[in-house]
């Protein structure tokens, strides 16, 4: 199928844009922050990710505003939890607000169900890398963070329910900074013929 002069070159700028997208930290993002519109929207590109036999096995929870207070506290506690003396609780804090806008990522895959766990967290990934690139073509910076926090009990807890695990947050934001090459991508290295 050929694409007419004018759907040719709105795909390869929509390529071009997919292609500059990139990951901006919490610590350079700031207002304005997506809109709820703009997540429903992000959101709804989470729904067009691959999920076989549309099990959606995942959701989002956001955080903005009062909420950052909250996961502050979680981070706070957290650190307390490990040891952390009082300049790093600082630290802790502050990471938690960092970014007007937290989005949790909760995955809830089904091992009772037909289609195998790993189709269903490809579909997890597939729906995070959705969210990530509607934010970006919105205007938006944005970052996946996880790590130990994530895989914390009490943290989860407060996002998840029985049978789900957080995969962690991503933080959207106005990006405060230009963007930083990451070097020379090269499609070719990735690519092989069978």
């Amino acid at each position: 199928m050929s694409l007419d002069a004018n759907a040719s070159e709105r795909a390869e700028a929509a390529l071009r844009l997919l292609a500059s997208r990139h990951s901006v930290g919490p610590k350079h993002l700031g207002e304005p922050a997506p809109s709820d519109e703009h997540l429903r929207q992000a959101f709804a590109a989470a729904l067009r990710a691959p999920d076989h036999g549309k099990l959606i096995p995942f959701r989002f929870v956001v955080v903005r505003d009062d909420g950052l207070e909250r996961l502050a506290e979680l981070f706070v506690d957290y650190g307390r939890r490990c040891g952390k003396s009082e300049e790093e609780l600082a630290l802790e804090r502050t990471r938690a607000k960092q970014a007007p806008v937290v989005i949790a990522v909760v995955a809830r895959p089904n091992p009772m169900h037909e289609v195998p766990l790993h189709e269903q967290w490809m579909a997890v990934g597939g729906a995070l890398t959705n969210v990530l690139n509607a934010l970006h073509f919105m205007g938006f910076g944005a970052k996946m963070l996880s790590g130990r926090r994530a895989a914390d009990a009490k943290i989860a807890a407060a996002f998840c329910g029985a049978g789900e695990q957080l995969v962690g947050w991503i933080s959207a934001g106005t990006a405060r900074v230009p963007p930083r090459a990451r070097g020379t991508d090269n499609a070719d290295a990735i690519a092989s013929k069978f």
